[in-house]
């Protein structure tokens, strides 16, 4: 038989109470008496029930962290983060993908009793606006990546703009003229693409550089195969480039494999940058020189913000901008 909040509580010499305060993570109990609950706890092998708990608090201890593509490298990074600083707080989480689904992103927000499994949401849209989301959701709910969307939720994000903007200008401080980019996207879903164009314009107009159409190399997805496709787009096209900004890591991935088949230097025919700093970029050949977003710090407001507003702490919604930083690596600098 289950062992009771009441056999735990005989065999430590304290209250009922004090054993589920001590359960419930209560901060305010002598260290002693902690140690104490928390002995027979395991003596007895005392599990609490959870769904009791769910009906007395109204929380589960779930989080949801939703994300366009789980498969990405940067979004396994991301939620790696998210896990650990949940845990930290005391929380589980569960992780789903949209493939950046209109349809699957709006279902997120509905008011359906599958949703009320979660105490909250982070969730990475990519198609959703600012009539879309409620103005008192039915759980917290805090909003990551670039597509600005004005309302109740908190939003976590870099300026993407500023970033691909340092990234462009990176290139050109090395003395390249014929900069490409990979990535861009004219589809509803293609903030983050649009962002970072907007950015690499910026630069080039600055420094009075051309942007040829044809070196604005459009991609369906971020993935290793079209970043090396469009690689192979641009060289054949001999139109004369000797750097690529590449709108995400995997691409630029693809792009270096595209340019070593063609015994092609890099850094010093072509200097390719990417975007994300994913832990592959640094052990490419040679490494990759990348935008890296404060994935760590991204993650670890999202759950700050998602556990206060959970708690009740906070309910105006808040733009929080995270630091980004340039990682110069081997495909910029020869050593």
């Amino acid at each position: 038989m289950a062992v009771t909040l009441k056999q735990v509580a005989e065999v430590s010499g304290v209250s009922v109470r004090t054993v589920s305060n001590v359960v419930n993570g209560f901060h305010y109990i002598a260290p002693e008496t902690r140690q104490r609950v928390q002995a027979a706890i395991d003596a007895l092998g005392y599990r609490p029930n959870a769904a009791a708990r769910s009906l007395r608090t109204g929380r589960t201890g779930l989080l949801a962290l939703v994300v366009p593509a789980l498969d990405q490298p940067y979004f396994a990074e991301l939620a790696r983060a998210v896990v650990g600083h949940a845990t930290a707080a005391g929380y589980t989480v569960v992780l789903d993908q949209t493939d950046g689904d209109r349809e699957r992103e709006l279902d997120l927000l509905a008011d359906q009793p599958r949703r009320t499994m979660f105490d909250g949401l982070i969730l990475n849209p990519l198609t959703l606006t600012s009539a879309d989301i409620p103005e008192r959701p039915t759980r917290p709910i805090v909003l990551l990546g670039e597509r600005a969307i004005a309302s109740s939720a908190d939003h976590v994000h870099i300026d993407n703009v500023s970033a691909a903007r340092a990234a462009t200008d990176h290139l050109i401080a090395l003395g390249r003229r014929r900069i490409a980019v990979i990535g861009t996207q004219d589809i509803p879903s293609g903030q983050s693409a649009r962002q970072r164009l907007q950015g690499a314009m910026l630069a080039l107009a600055e420094a009075g550089l051309p942007a040829h159409p044809d070196l604005l190399l459009p991609t369906d997805t971020y993935t290793r195969r079209e970043g090396y496709r469009a690689m192979g787009t641009i060289l054949d096209s001999g139109r004369p480039v000797d750097g690529v900004f590449c709108f995400n890591d995997t691409m630029a991935i693809g792009a270096l494999r595209a340019l070593r088949e063609r015994s092609i230097r890099v850094p010093d025919d072509i200097a390719v940058v990417g975007f994300d700093d994913i832990e592959e970029g640094e052990y490419a050949a040679p490494s990759l020189t990348t935008i890296r977003p404060d994935k760590d710090a991204i993650a670890r407001i999202a759950v700050q913000r998602l556990v206060a507003r959970i708690a009740g702490q906070q309910e105006v919604g808040e733009e929080i901008e995270v630091p980004f930083e340039l990682v110069v690596r081997e495909s910029t600098a020869s050593h």
